[in-house]
Formats: structure tokens, sequence, C-alpha cells
């Protein structure tokens, strides 16, 4: 025979008025945590008490019952009725809904305190969500939603933003087949569809995180701190029509463009107005493109503006700034950190100086006339005006009035030419002393060319020799006609015979523009040719007198514009041979081993842009492979190449891997006899399997 199950009784609840309760002692809560009892108290007067208070009757000495009653379990409700009583919200007779365990009842105080605190299960996420979409879909606002529940309006809009997830996922999370981190993750953007795609992905995937899952959903987008948003402003995009992605959960440093083409299209149209601006000021033509390759300038001739001199006013302004900054500096020398309102003010201060004195240069209308202006957009996002450019056809003729001794032009006039030639022919016939007798009969006749070139090359003979011995003195010279080739385009014949050539690099990959390496050289060219002075002899003196660690700083600068490490799949007819441009990179690879050349610290990495997308599934294999391990490579094995290396895109993100035409083998070392030699080195491009 079955026992009979022993059936429990619950305790009894009825009302008892404020006034005959007081707070038990036995109350396991002593720190102050959660919603405050203001909150707490403004929510009972809203919505009423949902919850009665757990008491027991007090005892006197004896184990009478005195009538009142002790509260160990809802304190934090007790003290808001007793705020409302304090404040004459509520009568201090009120009756209270409680639930009264029976005295000398075996479960402790303490224990219905501690069992009221601890077992309970917060809302869930998905239910808080639907909770909130469901009252707002009852006519209430964000605010009213979230002034209701005593949050943050931030806390409601990120739990509403779930509503941009798909049916499905929401599912998934319900049924905990995602965490709240993912799930939040996939809320950036509306596309179900997407969504979709990249669930499907990454589920077979050992990386779930959400930083991936985001990286996804945004990988066609422009991000808002991206130089082409800095430039047209993100209240343009949006006013042309444009979405922008947000994540309420995260920094997303002003969310995410979901329209690229868009951006461009604005980024082209403010080039183009600002090139009409700048078309009206009188220059010949004005060219505007988001970028110029790397070198545009070379075949153009530079001319020399003059700097617009300070008005009064703005000179006044710039004096009173400089002393501002020495007082505020000097105010603060011995402090560890400025202030935030100082900080910000030295901020304003160097901003203003730098607007004050780097004035734009001044243009004579001739030489506007006949030059030109490229107008660009800088890797920060600004505005690169270059003014002051001159096609080489567009360069006034320069005629040689110097005459011979016959007084003719040999320049540009053919039978001048020819009496040249004759007149030369006539010299060789008469014996060099009858010359030298004829010509010192006449005073006052140049000496002839003959006897100069004569003169002038024991001159060129005996300095050479000097030249070799003083190192510093050829040295300036060498950066002297550097400095001239480079900075001013120079077209004369110099005293030295010695070049660089620029080398132009035509083709090259979208990003590489914008890259490090450029921006670098840019700065750098610009630092240089700001410091230069503009007269020839000025500059022959201002590099001798340049310290030797600047000069040398300089010379590697001019001779870097020379370097040529790029491949080139010549004709067999071509001046330069495929075996001469194997040497080329031969010599470029142990010039990058000395340098120890690392292209992941340059910034490069592979995109579907600059290789991925460019060469076939078995080569993104292998670089998976590679990078990441033979199980990465399986993951994406089965996808059409497009999403092939897009997916390898993001796997290589951080990997530090690089194709081996970018890798660097080893730096260049001494073996103890004198002898140069290569060696492996530990760089970021070694690549380690997970």
């Amino acid at each position: 025979m079955a026992s009979a199950i022993q059936k429990i009784s619950l305790s009894s609840s009825r009302d008892i008025p404020f006034n005959k309760l007081v707070l038990s002692q036995s109350n396991v809560r002593r720190i102050k945590a959660g919603q405050s009892i203001e909150e707490l108290a403004a929510d009972i007067e809203r919505r009423g008490l949902l919850q009665g208070l757990n008491v027991r009757p007090v005892l006197d000495d004896g184990g009478i019952e005195t009538g009142l009653f002790e509260v160990p379990a809802g304190g934090r409700r007790f003290r808001a009725l007793e705020l409302l009583v304090r404040q004459k919200k509520l009568n201090k007779t009120a009756p209270i809904p409680c639930v009264v365990r029976a005295a000398g009842s075996p479960i402790l105080a303490e224990d219905d305190s501690l069992a009221e605190n601890t077992q309970r299960a917060p809302l869930h996420p998905l239910d808080q969500f639907r909770a909130f979409r469901s009252l707002l879909e009852k006519g209430l606002s964000e605010e009213e939603v979230a002034a209701a529940f005593f949050v943050p309006v931030t806390v409601v809009k990120q739990r509403l933003r779930l509503m941009t997830v798909s049916d499905a996922l929401l599912s998934v999370y319900e049924e905990d087949g995602m965490r709240l981190e993912q799930l939040i993750a996939f809320s950036i953007s509306d596309d179900h569809e997407r969504q979709a795609q990249v669930w499907d992905i990454i589920f077979q995937s050992h990386n779930r995180e959400p930083y991936l899952i985001r990286r996804m959903l945004t990988e066609k987008a422009v991000r808002a701190s991206d130089a082409r948003v800095r430039f047209i402003g993100l209240d343009a995009y949006v006013a042309a029509g444009g979405h922008v992605m947000r994540d309420l959960f995260e920094a997303d440093d002003g969310g995410w463009l979901d329209d690229p083409t868009l951006v461009d299209r604005l980024v082209i149209d403010k080039l183009n107005a600002t090139a009409e601006e700048i078309r009206a000021e009188g220059w010949k033509w004005v060219e505007a493109a988001r970028s110029f390759p790397w070198g545009h300038t070379r075949d153009f001739h530079e001319i020399e503006g003059t700097t617009v001199l300070l008005s009064e006013d703005d000179a006044a302004s710039l004096h009173a700034l400089r002393a501002e900054r020495e007082m505020v500096e000097a105010e603060y020398a011995e402090a560890d950190e400025l202030p935030e309102a100082i900080d910000a003010r030295l901020g304003e201060i160097e901003q203003a100086i730098e607007a004050l004195e780097e004035r734009p240069l001044a243009y004579a209308a001739s030489d506007m006339a006949r030059a030109g202006v490229f107008v660009s957009l800088d890797t920060d996002g600004s505005l690169l005006i270059e003014r002051g450019f001159v096609r080489a056809e567009d360069m006034p003729v320069v005629e040689d009035d110097a005459g011979d001794d016959d007084g003719l032009d040999h320049v540009d006039d053919p039978a001048a030419c020819e009496a040249r030639s004759e007149r030369d022919a006539d010299d060789v016939s008469i014996s060099v002393a009858e010359r030298e007798a004829e010509e010192d009969e006449e005073t006052g006749k140049p000496l002839s060319d003959r006897l100069l070139t004569e003169l002038t090359a024991w001159r060129t003979l005996a300095l050479r020799d000097a030249f070799a011995a003083n190192p510093h003195v050829a040295l300036t010279e060498l950066l002297h006609t550097l400095v001239r080739d480079l900075f001013w385009q120079s077209a004369g014949t110099d005293c030295l015979e010695a070049y660089v050539r620029e080398i132009p690099l035509p083709v090259h990959a979208p990003d590489m523009p914008g890259g490090a390496p450029a921006h670098a050289l840019r700065q750098r060219n610009e630092g240089w040719k700001h410091d230069l002075p503009q007269d020839d002899a000025d500059l022959w003196h201002w590099l001798d007198r340049l310290d030797e660690t600047s000069r040398m700083a300089l010379l590697a600068h001019c001779l870097s514009f020379g370097i040529n490490a790029q491949y080139e799949r010549m004709p067999s007819y071509g001046a330069v041979s495929q075996r001469g441009i194997s040497d080329r990179l031969a010599r470029a690879d142990r010039l990058a081993s000395a340098l120890r050349l690392d292209l992941v610290d340059a910034g490069w990495q592979p995109t579907v842009e600059n290789y991925l997308g460019r060469v076939t599934k078995v080569q993104i294999l292998e670089a998976v492979r590679e990078a990441r391990g033979d199980a990465a490579a399986a993951r994406i094995a089965h996808l059409k190449k497009g999403d092939m290396a897009r997916e390898a895109e993001q796997v290589l993100d951080g990997s530090g891997w690089l194709p081996e035409a970018l890798r660097t083998k080893g730096p260049i070392a001494s073996d103890g006899d004198g002898e140069m030699v290569s060696g492996p080195v530990d760089t970021p491009n070694t690549i380690a399997a997970e």
C-alpha cells in the first residue's frame, strides 16, 4: 500500500496597518544595491504594491504576541512605504498586504530574508525586449518606458534595437543556441538575409565572437571614421538619403555608412565644387580626384609663390596667442597633468597659431595663367590642394642671348649651326700658336673656346682631387644637386653630374596612396620643402651649415625616390632585359634585408582588392593554411571564389601573413671576415599555424 504524500500548508496572508509593522534586524540585506528607495517609492505610488511583505509576530519576553509584526523579507518595500508615509502620500494606518509566518516557526527569519533575495530569476533579456516593444506599440514613448522602469533611455533603446534581428535568430537565442553578446552583435544590421548568411557561416566555425559577427555584417560598409566621411561630413550623407548603422552596445566611432557608392559620389561632388572655386582664382587648369598616384607632380615644373603678409590685426592676434601659450606653459610647468579645461585651451591656441602661421601663398597672375592645381583628399580627411604646377609644354622658351665669336644664335638657327661647323673646321686647320697670336693682337676679345676648354679641364681635374679629399664639401654639393633636382625640378646642368631619377609607380593598389609609407614620405617631403631656402646660393650655404645627422637624413630622403623594386614583364625587344629585372629584384631583397623591412608594420594586409580577389582558390587556401592552419582552410574550402576571398580576408586579418613577393628574407650582417651575409630574422612575418 502506497504511503500518503504529506501535504504542505502555506502561511496565511492578511492586511496589516502600516503602523503595526517594524523592520526586522534579521534582514540580510545591509548594502544598498540596485533601484533606490526613492525610485521604488515612486513606482509604488504609480503602480501600487505588486508584492506583499513577509512578516512575523513580535513576541514579548514571555512569548506573548505584542500586536506588532517584524519584516524580515521585503525590507526595501517597507522603507519605500515608510517614505511615502513621511511624504503624506500614504496613511500611516493604511493596510499593507502581508504573508504572516506563524510564531515559533522552525524556519528562521534570516532564512526567509536570504531566500527572497537569492531565489529569484532576473528577467530574460528577450522578455524585457518584448515587454518594452509591447509598451511601445501601445503608445508609450521610449522616454516614458524608461521613466516607468527607472532605467536610462539608452537601456530601452538597446533592448528595442533587438527589433532589427530576425525572428529566426531570436528563436535561436531563446533556445540558448547563442549568447546575448552574439545576438546583440547581429542588431547592428537590419538585413535579415545577410544576418542568416553570417550565422550559417560562423555556426560552422570555432570562432563565433561578437566582433567577427559585426565585422562580417559591416564589411561592405564605410566607417564613419573613414577619411571620406570626415571630408563630406556625416550630416551631408544622411541629408542625401544615406543610412547609418549604429552599434548601441559598443563604441563604434560614429557607426557605419552602408552606401559606399553614395559616399564616393558626395566626395567627388565636393571635390569638383572646390575645384570650381579654385579655378575662379585664375588658374589655367584644375584637376580634382579622390587621390592621385604617388609622384604625380614629377613631370611638372613648380612656380614660386610669395607668402601673404599678415595684417596688423592678425599680427597682433598671433603675438597675443604666443604670449598666452608661454604664460600657460610657464604656469603649469611643474604640473604632472594639465587640467582638462587648460589642455583644451592650449589645443585651441595651437590651432589658431597654426592657422595664422601657415598662410596661403600668393602667385603672380601671369604665372597662374599657365599653371594649374591638383585637388584631392588627404589621408586624414582634409582637403589637399597643390597649387602652382606647370606642364612642360606651357613653360616659356628661354633664349640663349650669349652669342659666339660671330655673334650668331646657334641654338635655333640651322644656318648658324652650319656656319659654326665651318668655323670649327677652319680652327683645326690653323695652328694653335698662330691662332693665339692673332687673338693677342685683338685686345679686348674673349678667350677662344678651345683655350677655355683646356683651362677649365685643368681646373676640373684639380677640383676632382680637392673634392675627393673633402667629404664634407662633397656631401654638401651632392645634396645641393639632389635637392635642386627633386624639389625644384631644375632643368639646368649642375657642376656635379649626379642625379636620382624618380621612379614612377603607375600601377598600384587602391589602398597604396593612403597607406602609411605614402603618408610618411609625403609628410617628410613637405617638412623638408618647408625648411629649404628659395634662393640657390642660400641653399648651398644652408646645406653646408646643416648638422651631419640632418644632412644624412636629407640625403637618404632624396635618394629614396630612386629606389625601384618593381617587377616588370619586359618584351624581348625592351631596353631592359628580364634578367636585368631579376637582378634588380635581388638587389632590392638585399636592401630590404639590411633595412629589416616588414610590410606588416608598414600597414599591408591581404584584402579582396589587393590580393585575395586576384589569385586562384588554391592560392587563397594556401594563404589561409599558412596563416591559420589546415582547419581554417577546410572551413572555407567549399565556398565559391568570391565568398572564399571575402572570408579569407576576415580570417587573415591580424595574422601577419604576407605573400612571398612581400616577405623579407633576413637581415644583412657581417660574418666576421668583412663579408656581408644574410640570415633568418625573427620578424612578425614568420607565420605560425594555430
